[in-house]
């Protein structure tokens, strides 16, 4: 083996002979065909990290010296022993066995190649590799490069040394490593500034922004210098700087100088730096011109400053606590501001999860800035010169002694959640723990940090046997308690309920009234009886004091007293008022008034009112107030963000002081808008609920209630009740509950209209088709200067003329790239592009050269129009000609251009002296208006012909070129002859005047060939080729449709309002960040190619889905359907792998499209370049070698100036794992997103890596956020940063995923982008507009926090399931925000693409809150918090971005069960009730019909059928309504009916069509809207919208009184594989199976034994809105699946769901293969639920036993007895029957197997008695076959009510023993429940064209034809195989 120097320690022998012995077995490191010789060194464990770069510079110097790297592998080996000797790290044993092989055979295969020893073969391969590349390559290389090289040069260094003794060392090599190491440090992987790289300056740090803000860093002047712990004995240098012991922490600048003061982590110093010099750069910029400067402004430091500490400063007044950010009059002001900039930027980028707790970070702050002034200004030793002691000091001192502590209290609060299962009320989470800082009691931690403070230490501690349970007594919640509980929506949004219910008492009052006309208001006796709602609301306001006391109840222990004080007073003045308003009441009933009389006995007589009067006066104060106040929103807004002590005391009744949700109020004008849109909205809905829900109920309930009671049907436990009560509770219940939800449906109508009318006034749909685009198209460039070309005082001064032709090349720029872009997408093809590209242009023509596709045919069409006119006809052409603009700029630019050609081909002068000749007639002509008289114009046709053909020869490829020549030459020749001899009158005088012939040359044979190779040239030939050939079918271009799509918004967006654009270098900078987990990245191979059951692969799919784009991209690979077909795609993989994958929801879709942000702001930087305004018009005629330096120049300023404009972040959280991963798909994950990496070298990937460190003598986890970017072949490490833990242990992933990345994102703007998501260039080329609305403020507006942008659903094409989400989910993206934003108010943050105001968010708390479960989710939770803290969220419509959407049935359903969950979470939590309280009255209810309300609604539909149909089953199994009904009196009762009705149109999902119709109407006209909603009614949308509403309201309901939120992966991948049965019964049984069933049988029961009303075509419509729902719910998962009514597929569903129905569970059998296990599962929230929740569940299941009680007195056997023992008897019977099933079960397990005869005995002796007593009941006692079937109805639901009460009560079965016997029972249920639905398809399997039918359903008619096709190849093959 290799020789090391020195002498060798025992270890080390033991270690030789490690590497000695045999291998006994292969290395398994490398398996799944990884062969790399790269890959070792990204496999290495994570305890052996600091060998990775040793592993690296083996396989970087691999080809240029085997021997030399394996020494280095060797090394590597060695170290890997040390750290670990004993190998128990994870993977370490499998590692250092796999290199001990790779070792054993390098020796024996590698030989010395440039010495004979290795000693000297290292010397020498040093020397030779530190001259080559180390010497002189600071001048030759880039800094990355070079960054390389001193790397290895290092790492080669520290090998020679173990290799060659120390005394053998050449004394050149060592003065080499000297010059290495100290060099070492300047050439470092950087992120965006190479802020130590030597040698020449890259082109960004030249810019004068970045050196002014490097050089206000530098300055530490007059700082003192700390000293460090005596215990490091760190030396100093002369002048007083550090020299500790890593050698490279002498203070550079301010922030090295913070990180020697407070300890800060050397990574989190380097990140920050770079942070703030670009923030510092690019705000100083925007205000200064681009000339070369030196200081930076003190402006723009102060402006950061502010903008960073403003959430600090706040926090200081709110406790009132004087600011540490103090500036002595004496100190250096800009210094000193730097200083608190970078002590807060330092401490928010190391506080990881903390970050999400803002106020925590303010508290740190204000004590680090404390500490920090005490240093500069209150030390006495700064004055003297010595040096000062900090508090905290060493490196990570921060992290370990402020960020862990806090983190671990945080960690073990957390595990209190246990997986989302606890009781939110029973920890405390993110809000909880920051609000504790919101009160002075958080002073009480001290600082340094006290840990025996009580937000550290627990209160009782006990011992507990599981690690992962948190011990001791938990504490107080903090301000507010998150209780599983409907009552929370009462309290948050109490004024909304109190206003429904007040209305509706009066309404009722009014209609009750005799008159019944709302004029009774006035009435004496009436108005007495409205009055009667103070009476309500003093009740409600008691109920809303109750529930502030109980549901805050566990965070009293936290609670300032003055809270607490104010919570009992309102309780006892609520009490109070709930006496003294009945009291008086009652007392002045005796002399009621009308209205009139009342205000006027109030204007003469005041002293003598009734006490009632006063009363309701002195009640209504505080509401007057409050009035009065909300009609001045700038005074409210002023008094709530006041911090005066009086005015807190005068709002302390009213409001509560609370640090967030202060001073909300919009200015006057948004008021007015939004109080408008709610009180037309109101009285609509307040009418309609009158005049049909209210009034027409009355006089039917009046003529029941007058009615005696009848005659009952049933045992009646209470006859004696009075009034038919029951029957009018039957009827109003669900009334009252339509009246509560309607309101939904009339903001859905009234949200539609206005949304329409407001987008129709921001212009959008003006341009919707290519028609509309042609006949606008002149107007586009014009537009685009206006809204995309910065404005210049340059340029004003240019002549108007030279600025129009200056803006139209620099829109031809973009366009044109905007056109490739669609090019290299496949949108269109090379045809279509060279059509749609705009010229470059040029001074050769005189007019605008538009593109080909809007000049289609207008040559042909003019040279048609030419030849029939008439000598006398001139100006009659020339009128048509012109009328028609494209056709006259078309004409101009045909002659000029050939003139041009014709010109420059030609060499001889007698040549050009022709065609000179020939112009001049046409231009004189012309101008004499002598035209038609001068030239034939019957002879244009043939001229234009021979013309083609002279354009074609030029533009062709030639292969015999001197052939091709002379056809030129011949055609030229040609065309003369026929312009001077048949063309031009007097043409052969043409001819004779230049010289006639010439005998020995001909005329025209010498050309200039060589212009066939000049670009310039060329394009004028193809493009004037394109005009006199193109058809008039190029106006149909493009025809892809979302080509189409993205050329018509694009123009129409240059329409709308928008910002304009400022330059580049000026524009806000920002960042783009997307967290990843496991999604796609890239497709592999394999996943194209496999095939689903139906033989259809995802290639084959999306071949048919776009088969033009298919088309495009064989085109643009140049690959041709013929027998190299198949070779020349396996050659293009990678490029095929790409087009699917840029089809799909990926990683790398997403990357490409964020990355065209770079692509535009590129070609946008260099356009806005007033030195290179040449070059707007390509192929310049200079010096090439200047012209290109000069490009190359400007080229590196605009990539300089866009790096430091924009950034892209991917937060892929478990990269490093997959780095390290043996698994085939994470490696797969690993590797493409390095090759997103190496493909793009801007784009930077942030990890969260696990590292094992060896800590006294053990191996401890030590977590690291990590930044790296792609390098030459593999990944570089920029940035590391030390963690306090895991982060995702505390809170929910996607957040915490985003959390820890955002600190590598720069920019004062920050967009979040998902992964499913993707970017147009177009779009991008407006993102400098879009910033520019931050800096927006009207009407007393605040500026805005977060601008919203509209999304396109990219997904909709793939299904029919998939456009109907996508036209939901667009509505929603477009009016739905729309409307939100403008007049609403309450747009929040809906998921990305929104744009965040980033340094606001990153002091308030970031982009998203990360409690678990509560904030599932959790996007919304930022707008909720942005909103509390002053922030205004704004929507806008002018850029769009991509989004996918899910595709399939279970996908969907899978999302919107999480987005329900997310809701039910949302209601609970403190920010809805925070914002339900302190919005005004409108704007709380705008916010509850766009959030939770939605849901809340979705619930009471469906809460509201089953009211209705138990109350008819209650009348109809009584006998009350039979009994009314056949009185004389009583009438059918129609108006319930007419009242229900208007909620069947929310229950039929035809409320999420109507915006969907007006917003297609919008933008693609109200023709095609109508047709795109009879399509999708036609496709059974109707039947998607009512299933879907199915799962809204069960997991909105059961996340609200069980809990069990969780984020459910949807994957996102193509949907073209069947979903069997049994996935779909685990998916729906209980969500829609179950009710569904539930609903038929009420409706079923009612037909068999009630009335039908076949009269009233009102109730059959209701009933039929049921049936629909029912069947909706039973049948929409198999309508929608893949191949659902195939019989074969049929039958294996059912032979699987029956293998899984019978398959037993247990621990680690997973849900999906046994019945067991997934009913296990289903009861898993009733485990953790409350006893409220337990006790209302029994009570919910206690409604299934009205079916056995109605249904047996309907039995013939009871004879019409109505005695209770005939329900007693029934109850026996279900007894018996459960006994005798427990008998079988018990038998079959005792008896089944060792004693079978005496199990068939016991089966006969049953079967035998059954028959006996069936026998007697038919013959002895008078039972029927129909009484059999009803039974069958009654005793069901008895058993599933058992079952229900069973499960709820599972611990007492247990212990009981019925456990086994209840999940019998419920499986025998399972049994039947899956066998009803399950019969349907089977019948509807027998018949094929039902399938046929659902495919055309669900997928577009080309993928159907694919799949016959398929379908018929695989028989084809099938039978082939046979035939063999």
């Amino acid at each position: 083996m290799a020789s090391t120097s020195g002498s060798r320690t025992s270890g080390e022998s033991g270690l030789e002979k490690t590497l000695t012995r045999k291998m006994t077995r292969l290395p398994t490191m490398l398996d799944g065909g990884e062969e790399e010789p790269t890959a070792d060194s990204e496999l290495v464990p994570s305890s052996l990290g600091s060998i990775v770069p040793i592993l690296r510079v083996a396989n970087e110097i691999e080809q240029m010296n085997k021997r030399v790297a394996y020494l280095c592998r060797f090394h590597a080996f060695e170290k890997a022993h040390k750290l670990d000797p004993t190998s128990s790290g994870r993977g370490v044993r499998q590692f250092k066995t796999y290199l001990l092989h790779r070792l054993e055979k390098e020796e024996a295969e590698t030989k010395p190649q440039l010495a004979r020893s290795d000693p000297r073969e290292i010397q020498k391969f040093y020397q030779w590799y530190y001259e080559n590349y180390v010497k002189e390559g600071p001048t030759r290389r880039k800094p990355e490069e070079m960054a390389k090289h001193y790397q290895i040069a290092s790492v080669l260094y520290d090998v020679l040394k173990l290799v060659v003794p120390s005394d053998r060392v050449d004394d050149e090599i060592n003065r080499y490593a000297r010059e290495v190491e100290r060099k070492k440090v300047h050439f470092t992987h950087y992120n965006i500034l190479p802020l130590h790289a030597s040698g020449a300056a890259s082109t960004i740090m030249q810019l004068p922004e970045i050196k002014a803000a490097i050089h206000a860093l530098q300055n530490v002047d007059g700082l003192p210098m700390p000293r460090l712990n005596s215990s490091e004995n760190v030396p100093l240098k002369v002048d007083g700087s550090l020299i500790p012991e890593d050698g490279n922490r002498s203070v550079k600048d301010l922030l090295d100088w913070l990180r020697l003061v407070f300890g800060f982590q050397k990574g989190n110093v380097d990140n920050q730096r770079e942070h703030l010099i670009l923030l510092l750069a690019n705000i100083d910029i925007r205000n200064k011109s681009h000339e070369d400067y030196s200081l930076l402004d003190s402006g723009t430091v102060r402006y950061l400053l502010e903008k960073i500490s403003k959430n600090y400063q706040s926090w200081c007044a709110y406790l009132h606590l004087e600011s540490n950010l103090k500036f002595p009059a004496h100190a250096a002001t800009q210094q000193l501001e730097l200083l608190y900039i970078g002590l807060y930027l330092l401490i928010w980028g190391e506080s990881s999860n903390i970050r999400f707790m803002p106020e925590c970070i303010c508290y740190i702050f204000h004590n680090m800035a404390n500490e920090l002034r005490a240093i500069l200004f209150g030390n006495v030793h700064s004055v003297s010169g010595g040096y000062f002691k900090p508090a905290y000091q060493g490196e990570e001192s921060f992290l370990k002694e402020v960020v862990t502590p806090i983190y671990l209290v945080m960690r073990k609060e957390a595990l209190r959640n246990k997986g989302g299962t606890s009781s939110h009320s029973k920890w405390r989470n993110y809000d909880d723990l920051n609000e504790y800082f919101w009160s002075k009691e958080c002073f009480k931690i001290g600082w340094p940090l006290n840990h025996n403070a009580d937000f550290f230490v627990e209160e009782t501690l006990r011992r507990t046997e599981h690690v992962d349970q948190v011990a001791g007594r938990r504490k107080a919640k903090t301000n507010f308690v998150e209780v599983r509980t409907f009552w929370h929506l009462f309290r948050s949004f109490d004024r909304m309920w109190t206003f429904f219910i007040l209305a509706f008492q009066a309404m009722l009052i009014i209609a009750w009234s005799p008159s019944g006309s709302v004029t009774a208001f006035f009435e004496p006796d009436v108005f007495r009886s409205v009055l009667s709602i103070f009476l309500t609301a003093a009740l409600l306001n008691f109920l809303q004091a109750a529930l502030d006391i109980v549901l805050s109840w566990k965070a009293w222990g936290c609670m300032q007293y003055t809270q607490i004080v104010r919570y009992l007073l309102k309780f006892v003045i609520a009490t109070a008022w709930v006496i003294i308003l009945p009291i008086s009441y009652s007392s002045s009933v005796q002399n009621p008034t009308g209205l009139i009389k009342f205000f006027s006995n109030w204007a003469s007589n005041w002293q003598g009112q009734p006490f009632f009067n006063f009363a309701v006066v002195i009640y209504m104060i505080p509401n007057i107030l409050a009035a009065l106040l909300f009609m001045v929103p700038p005074l409210r807004r002023v008094m709530e963000r006041s911090n005066w002590r009086v005015i807190t005391f005068l709002l302390w009744w009213a409001q509560p002081k609370l640090y967030v949700g202060r001073g909300m109020h919009e200015d006057v004008f948004t008021l007015l808008k939004y109080t408008l849109f709610w009180i037309l909205l109101l009285i609509s809905k307040l009418a309609f609920s009158y005049y049909v829900e209210i009034y027409p109920l009355v006089e039917p309930t009046k003529l029941i209630m007058s009615v005696g009671v009848g005659s009952y049907e049933w045992h009646e436990f209470f006859p004696n009740l009075q009034h038919n009560i029951g029957v009018v509770i039957a009827m109003w219940a669900p009334i009252v509950l339509v009246y509560f939800m309607d309101a939904q449906i009339w903001y859905a109508i009234f949200s539609t209209i206005f949304g329409g009318i407001n987008g129709a006034f921001s212009h959008l749909g003006e341009i919707r088709t290519l028609g509309m685009l042609r006949s606008r198209f002149e107007s586009v460039p014009i537009f685009f200067a206006s809204r995309l070309i910065p404005f210049s005082r340059e340029e004003e001064s240019i002549k108007s003329q030279d600025s129009e032709r200056r803006n139209i090349a620099r829109f031809a720029h973009v366009w044109n790239a905007f056109i490739k872009s669609l090019r290299e997408e496949d949108l269109i093809s090379n045809n279509e592009q060279l059509l749609l590209l705009v010229p470059y242009s040029s001074g050769d023509v005189t007019v605008v050269q538009w593109p080909p596709f809007l000049l289609a045919s207008k040559i042909p069409i003019a040279l048609d129009m030419a030849k029939d006119f008439k000598k006398k006809g001139e100006a009659e052409l020339f009128k048509k000609i012109k009328y028609d603009n494209y056709m006259h700029s078309a004409v101009i630019e045909c002659y000029e251009t050939l003139r041009d050609i014709l010109y420059s081909l030609l060499v001889d002068d007698e040549d050009k002296q022709v065609i000179r000749r020939i112009c001049h007639a046409v231009d004189t002509s012309i101008q004499q208006r002598e035209f038609l008289n001068n030239f034939r114009m019957s002879e244009l046709p043939p001229l234009s012909s021979k013309l083609e053909k002279l354009l074609n020869l030029l533009k062709g490829e030639h292969e015999d070129l001197d052939a091709s020549k002379t056809q030129i030459i011949n055609v030229l020749q040609d065309i003369i002859e026929i312009m001077t001899q048949d063309v031009i009158i007097s043409g052969q005088g043409i001819l004779e005047r230049s010289g006639g012939t010439n005998e020995e040359k001909p005329k025209f044979s010498n050309l200039k060939f060589e212009l066939m190779l000049n670009g310039s040239w060329m394009a004028k030939v193809v493009r004037l080729h394109l005009l006199l050939t193109v058809k008039e079918s190029a106006i149909n271009v493009p025809t892809n449709l979302d080509a189409r799509r993205r050329i018509t918004f694009f123009a129409n967006s240059l329409f709308m309002n928008m910002p304009s654009a400022p330059k580049v270098r000026n524009m806000l900078s920002f960042s783009v960040l997307t967290p990843y987990y496991k999604e796609d990245v890239l497709y592999s191979e394999e996943e194209l190619k496999k095939e689903n059951e139906d033989g259809i692969s995802i290639l084959f799919y999306l071949e048919k889905i776009y088969p033009d784009e298919w088309r495009n991209f064989l085109e643009r690979m140049s690959i041709k359907r013929d027998e190299t077909y198949e070779e020349k795609l396996k050659e293009h993989m990678d490029d095929v792998r790409r087009w699917v994958s840029y089809r799909g929801q990926t990683l790398s879709r997403t990357v490409r499209g964020m990355m065209y942000y770079r692509v535009a702001l590129v070609l946008q930087c260099s356009l806005d370049m007033p030195e290179d305004q040449d070059s707007l018009v390509p192929y310049r005629a200079t010096n090439p070698v200047q012209q290109y330096q000069e490009e190359m120049a400007y080229g590196a300023k605009a990539q300089a100036i866009t790096d430091m404009k924009y950034t892209y972040v991917v937060s892929c959280q478990v990269y490093g794992m997959q780095k390290k991963s043996g698994e085939a798909r994470d490696k797969s994950c690993y590797q493409n997103i390095l090759n997103l990496m190496l493909m793009y070298p801007q784009l930077r990937v942030a990890y969260i890596d696990e590292r094992e460190e060896t800590v006294d003598g053990k191996l401890e986890k030590f977590y690291y956020s990590v930044l790296v970017k792609g390098g030459e072949k593999l990944d570089e490490e920029i940035y590391r940063i030390k963690l306090p833990g895991r982060p995702n242990d505390i809170g929910e992933g996607k957040p915490e995923n985003q959390n820890h990345a955002i600190i590598f994102t720069r920019g004062e703007a920050l967009q979040t982008i998902d992964m499913n998501q993707d970017n147009y260039l177009e779009e991008a080329f407006k993102i400098r507009n879009v910033l520019e609305e931050f800096f927006k403020s009207r009407h007393g507006q605040r500026r805005p926090t977060i601008v919203g942008l509209r999304e396109h659903i990219f997904t909709g094409s793939v299904s029919s399931l998939a456009w109907f989400m996508s036209n939901q989910e667009t509505s929603f993206v477009t009016i739905g925000q729309r409307i939100l934003a403008n007049p609403l108010k309450v747009r929040f943050h809906y998921g990305h693409p929104d744009v965040f105001d980033r340094i606001f968010h990153l002091t308030r708390g970031g982009v998203s809150k990360a409690s678990k479960t509560i904030n599932l989710s959790e996007d919304i939770f930022s707008g909720f918090n942005s909103t509390l803290r002053g922030g205004n969220v704004v929507h806008k419509e002018y850029m769009q971005v991509g989004k996918g959407r899910d595709v399939g049935m279970n996908q969907i359903s899978l999302f919107e069960a999480k987005v329900a969950n997310g809701n039910g979470e949302q209601t609970l939590s403190r920010d809805v009730y925070r914002l339900g309280r302190r919005f005004d009255f409108y704007r709380m209810l705008s916010f509850y019909f766009t959030t939770v309300g939605f849901y809340f609604s979705s619930m009471v539909t469906v809460l509201t059928v089953y009211v209705f149909l138990y109350g008819r089953l209650y009348l109809v199994m009584s006998g009350l309504e039979k009994s009314i009904l056949e009185n004389p009196i009583v009438q059918n009762i129609k108006p319930l009916e007419s009242a229900l009705a208007s909620q069947s149109v929310f229950q039929l999902g035809l409320l999420l069509v109507l915006p969907m119709v007006m917003e297609v109407g919008l933008e693609k006209g109200f023709r095609t809207a109508l047709g795109e909603f009879i399509i999708m009614q036609l496709q059974l949308a109707s039947v998607f919208f009512t299933f879907q509403l199915g799962t809204k309201a069960h997991y909105y309901g059961r996340t609200i009184l069980h809990g069990g939120a969780k984020y459910r992966a949807t994957g996102r991948g193509f949907v073209v594989f069947h979903a069997k049965f049994a996935e779909n019964y685990r998916l729906y049984s209980r969500s829609h199976f179950v009710k569904g069933l539930e609903l038929m049988m009420l409706l079923v029961v009612y037909k068999v034994y009630g009335q039908t009303y076949r009269s009233s075509t009102v109730y059959l419509f209701v009933t039929f809105s049921m049936w629909f729902l029912v069947c909706s719910w039973l049948f929409a998962p198999f309508i929608f699946n893949p191949s659902g009514f195939e019989w074969e597929k049929t039958v294996n569903d059912w032979t699987d769901w029956k293998k899984w129905m019978g398959n037993r569970g247990g621990i680690g059998i997973a849900e999906d293969r046994s019945w067991e296990s997934w009913w296990a599962n289903e009861q898993e929230h009733l485990k953790y639920t409350s006893i409220r929740g337990r006790v209302l569940e029994i009570i919910l299941a206690l409604r299934f036993l009205i079916y056995q009680y109605g249904i047996v007195y309907h039995l013939d056997i009871a004879h019409h007895s109505r005695s209770i023992l005939v329900y007693a008897l029934s109850w026996l019977v279900m007894l018996t029957v459960l006994l005798v099933l427990k008998m079988v079960s018990m038998g079959r397990r005792r008896f089944g197997t060792d004693f079978q005869l005496m199990f068939r005995i016991l089966k006969g002796l049953l079967f035998l008695g059954f028959v006996s007593v069936m026998t007697v009941l038919f013959v002895v006692c008078g039972l029927t076959i129909t009484d059999v079937f009803a039974s069958i109805l009654g005793f069901m639901p008895t058993g599933w009510s058992i079952i229900l009460i069973g499960q709820v009560m599972r611990p007492l079965m247990k212990k009981l023993g019925f456990w086994d016997s209840i999940k019998e029972l419920g499986r025998a249920y399972e049994y039947i429940m899956g066998l009803i639905i399950l019969i349907p398809v089977a019948v509807l399997s027998w018949f094929s064209f039902v399938s046929e039918f659902q495919t055309r359903l669900l997928f577009n008619q080309a993928f159907s034809r694919g799949l016959q096709i398929s379908r018929i190849l695989a028989g084809r093959k099938d039978s082939n195989a046979s035939a063999s």
